[in-house]
């Protein structure tokens, strides 16, 4: 397309809203090259706020406002959207988007990439044959696939029988600038009740829904008070989201005398902010791509806390950058957080290592031309040889 626009990538969600996979489109957007690809993003439902932290002009976003069930009768507006739009590139994201490809083949779109950012909710581990057979059917429909993880990657393959020669693994990239920590200890949260060198600030950030399991972090911050009674005047705990898990976990909190020690804001804009006023990040997840927050702890300079699920042993390294433990087992959460409360040095150390280790991994700007080489590749093998005649 020389001396023309450049190519339009055209972003399928379910939803866009608040969320690890949907940053994950922000950075891209904000961050590739402006004269590369412009930028389009769909959502089968709805397109929230979350727009605005978009920085980048002139990207349109739409909302189809999606009825629950198969976006069959959407099909047709679907069509016209994307025949009108005339993307280069039709990227949709998670299995909710996946059937996007069909109306995107049928519109005449040269490339259409599918992303799996992470598990679905009712199929924690993959072995759902259901929605193996889903992804399948539509597999003919999709000229390519990205996975997040090595995780993921190996369950496109093995049991979605995706030729490797389609497949590409691209990790998530944190922006290691606006992640940053302070020099030294940490920095006061604008509305946090806890502050001083003589509290020790656990703290976790997403979603309070049931793929997250903040309630099985809610019961090992009780456990470990009891585990260690000496880290009462100490140790605090910061739950940073809303959703419906919220009030099962405070009940959990109120049971045990411990809701003074714990803070729910909610939902929060200033995450980077948020993050420098934590000493150790804790994510127990029962399900996992890779960790947008998880990155962004580590960039922070916090050692991570998580559970052995997904990517996330691909981004936290035992003993040196954090801990791994079981999902779904408050007790070993509990047993970590007392591990690392007691031995404040120790977890600074491994906090230090995790920013060396994304500065060296991790950064945006190795996942932003990660995607921008992917799709020149793609949309260079479907254009035309002129030699060959």
């Amino acid at each position: 397309m020389s001396g023309g626009a450049p190519p339009l990538i055209l972003h399928v969600v379910y939803r866009f809203d608040t969320g690890g996979l949907e940053n994950g489109i922000v950075n891209l957007i904000n961050h590739m090259p402006a004269r590369a690809y412009r930028h389009a993003v769909l959502a089968l439902t709805a397109v929230t706020d979350f727009r605005e932290r978009v920085t980048r002009d002139g990207v349109e976003f739409i909302a189809m406002n999606k009825a629950p069930g198969h976006a069959l009768p959407l099909y047709p507006r679907l069509y016209r959207a994307v025949r009108a739009l005339r993307p280069a590139v039709v990227h949709t994201r998670n299995l909710a988007a996946l059937e996007v490809a069909v109306p995107a083949w049928a519109a005449g779109v040269p490339v259409r990439v599918h992303g799996e950012h992470g598990r679905d909710v009712g199929d924690l581990d993959g072995a759902s044959k259901r929605y193996q057979r889903v992804r399948r059917l539509y597999r003919p429909f999709v000229s390519h696939y990205v996975a997040l993880s090595n995780d993921l990657s190996g369950y496109l393959h093995d049991k979605v029988h995706v030729p490797s020669s389609r497949l590409s693994q691209i990790y998530n990239g944190v922006d290691c600038s606006r992640f940053a920590g302070v020099r030294r200890g940490r920095a006061p949260i604008v509305g946090c009740p806890f502050g001083g060198e003589d509290v020790w600030i656990a703290g976790t950030v997403g979603r309070m829904q049931a793929v997250k399991d903040q309630v099985s972090l809610a019961r090992a911050f009780v456990r470990a008070l009891e585990l260690a009674p000496m880290l009462r005047s100490r140790l605090r705990l910061a739950l940073i989201g809303d959703g419906p898990l919220r009030a099962e976990v405070i009940a959990i909190l109120d049971a045990a005398g411990a809701n003074h020690l714990a803070w729910l804001p909610g939902e929060r804009a200033d995450v980077p902010d948020v993050m420098r006023g934590l000493d150790c990040f804790v994510l127990p997840s029962l399900a996992e791509g890779i960790s947008n927050t998880i990155l962004e702890a580590m960039a922070t300079g916090l050692p991570v806390l998580a559970t052995q699920v997904g990517g996330n042993p691909e981004l936290v390294v035992p003993g040196v950058t954090g801990e791994l433990v079981a999902p779904g087992d408050p007790e070993a959460l509990a047993v970590g957080l007392v591990r690392m409360a007691c031995d404040p040095a120790r977890a600074a150390e491994m906090g230090g290592a995790g920013r060396a280790r994304v500065e060296q991994r991790f950064g945006l700007p190795a996942m932003v031309s990660a995607y921008q080489a992917l799709y020149d590749r793609l949309l260079a093998d479907r254009r035309p040889n002129p030699k060959r005649s």
